[in-house]
This record gives structure tokens, sequence and C-alpha cells, in this order.
């Protein structure tokens, strides 16, 4: 019999700490190592106790979460799953966790708290999958690379990510120079709500023009669309051109969101962004999948590789969790492997 995931559950309620105790122990893979009510007793049973993995709930009194964290990473770096929910603080605490070395999140509040179970699967999946991925100790903020000269080849960038994504995108979007001459579409798998902020918070690191995609939003070399949670992101055709200055500069294609189709596993969806792109783009596209648990872009990149396209994927070794790559490289539908510190200069000597 394998070893069973060692769980250390903080939080500031007791009702949460007795969910999660059930759910961990209802489920073979995992055991509760113990359970802190506050920062300062998590930090101790952490040292005493030596975990696998760490659920940590942001809003605490006195030492909240992203203090603990902060203590932890330095003194007991350990795959930890934030206990978030969505409120506009609670959104911004959660993308500093991740950038502080949290591994993934669960938005708590996405159930009520009498059908918190609701989240067992999700829960579970998440400590399972972390255990087994090693924490990165990369700066997740670069300075952007000089202005460069591209070849003019790829007009649009498509980026899927998952569980580690947030970090992973800000390392790669803020070496993006101002002057791309590509867009970049992004499906990063969040729960509701926590989309914008994370585009507005890239927005204010980066060089690149970020914001949450809205239907509608020209598809433009300098800008970056971030597909909201819930809707899926395509490439829409470009509308006719309605007055001269338009028909001067040429009409650009404009996004589109949709919850169709309705049977994806994930919505937005890596693979309906990917196919979209392939068949808009054709040749002048690329896909870029990027850390994520499952399996998610697969199919898309298999799609822009047939369409002529480039298609990359982060590497192991940088990667929070190889699952989505993983599965791309070995469809057989990626040109090109890297570490997500050298993505962007890939990208822009590809482009």
């Amino acid at each position: 019999m394998s070893k069973k995931i060692r769980v250390l559950i903080v939080d500031d309620s007791p009702f949460i700490c007795k969910a999660l105790t059930r759910i961990f122990e209802a489920e073979p893979a995992t055991e509760v190592a113990g359970v802190a009510k506050d920062g300062k007793e998590a930090i101790e049973k952490a040292l005493a106790l030596n975990p696998d993995v760490i659920t940590l709930d942001i809003m605490m009194p006195e030492m909240d979460g992203i203090e603990t964290l902060k203590v932890l990473m330095k003194t007991k770096p350990t795959p930890v799953l934030m206990l978030s929910q969505f409120t506009r603080d609670g959104a911004e605490f959660t993308l500093s966790a991740l950038e502080l070395g949290a591994m993934d999140f669960i938005d708590k509040s996405a159930t009520g708290l009498m059908d918190f179970y609701g989240l067992a699967k999700e829960i579970t999946s998440k400590v399972k999958a972390i255990a087994d991925s090693k924490l990165q100790k990369i700066s997740a903020l670069s300075p952007a690379l000089p202005a460069y000269k591209g070849k003019g080849i790829i007009d649009v960038v498509a980026v899927g990510s998952s569980t580690g994504g947030p970090t992973a995108l800000q390392m790669l979007l803020s070496k993006f120079p101002r002057d791309i001459g590509f867009a970049v579409l992004i499906v990063q798998h969040m729960p509701h709500g926590f989309t914008g902020p994370l585009a507005r918070r890239l927005d204010s690191l980066c060089m690149v023009h970020v914001k949450e995609a809205e239907s509608g939003d020209k598809i433009e070399p300098g800008v970056v669309l971030i597909a909201p949670s819930g809707l899926h992101l395509t490439a829409g055709p470009p509308r006719r051109a309605e007055t001269a200055e338009e028909h001067r500069a040429g009409i650009r294609c404009r996004v589109k969101l949709d919850v169709e189709p309705m049977d994806t596993v994930h919505r937005p969806s890596v693979d309906v962004l990917f196919s979209s792109v392939a068949r808009r783009y054709g040749d002048r596209c690329m896909g870029v999948i990027l850390t994520g648990m499952g399996s998610d872009g697969a199919v898309g990149m298999k799609s822009i590789k047939k369409a002529g396209g480039i298609t990359i994927a982060q590497d192991r070794e940088t990667s929070t969790i190889f699952g989505m790559p993983k599965v791309a490289i070995e469809n057989n539908a990626v040109d090109k492997i890297v570490p997500i510190t050298s993505m962007a200069e890939e990208i822009l000597k590809a482009v």
C-alpha cells in the first residue's frame, strides 16, 4: 500500500476544520497530520509534524494566511493549498498567495457553508496533485526584454494554463516588450470572479496591455485578453469595415465569448481556444501550453500543429504540475519544450 498524503489543516473555523478532516479521512490517499486554528500554531505544527501538504485559510485573525505563508516558505517550504473566498480583497490576497509560493487554491465561497462537502472531490484532487509536485523557487517578475524586430509570421499567440498558471503567466508576460507584433489570448482555469483581478494585476506589472476579455474585443498586437471564468473564448470573424480609416487600417478579428460547447470538462477550455485560432489563423498562430493538471489543450495543440502553426510546451522542471504539457507532448502536438524562464525569449525568437 502506498504512503498516504499527510495534510495539515489550518483554519480558524471549527466547522471547516471538521469538514476537511472528514473529507481527508474519507479519501484513501490522504490522512490528517494535524489541525491548527491560527498562523502561529500552523508554523509550530508544520515544523513538528512535517506534513506533505498544508491547507491554509487566507482570512484568519491576528496572523492571516498571507503572513503565515511568508513564514512557511522561509522556515518550512511545503506545498500549500489556499482556502479563499471570492470578494475583491479575497481575490487579491489569493493572487498574492500564489505569487508567494502557494501552489493552488479553492474558492470555498463557491458553495454555501453547509454545502462545503460539495467541494470534497476538488479539494482531494488538488491536494493529491500538489503533493507530487515540487516547489518552484523562481522569481515571478522579470524586466521586459528590449524592443525587437519580429519576422511578422505570427498574428496570435494562444496560451493555456491551469495549476501554477498565474505565476507562470506573470513570468511570461512581464518579459514582453510593449511593441510586440502579435495578440495574446489566454485561458487560465480559475473559479468565477478571479480572472478579472488576475488580468488587472498582470496589467499593472507588464508593459503589454492585459485585460479580461469582453465579447467583441479586437484581437490586435500588444493586447493580452484573458478568458473570463465560465465562458469559452474563441476568435470570431472580422466585421465589415464601416469607415475609411478602418478600410485603410484593416479590420481585425474579434473575440467571441460563449457558454457553448457545454460538454467540455473546463469552461473556458484551452482546447476550444486553440482549435478556434487554428481555424481562424492557420499557420499564422502559435499555441503555448503551460503548467496545469489534466489534459486540456492537447487536442487543440494538435489542431494548431496541423494548421501549420507553431506549438511550444513548458518543460517538466519548471512546471508546478506537469500534466497539460505532458499530455500535449505525448500527443505529438508540440514542436519545442522550453522552461518558463526562457519562454518569452523563445516566443519572440519564433514570431
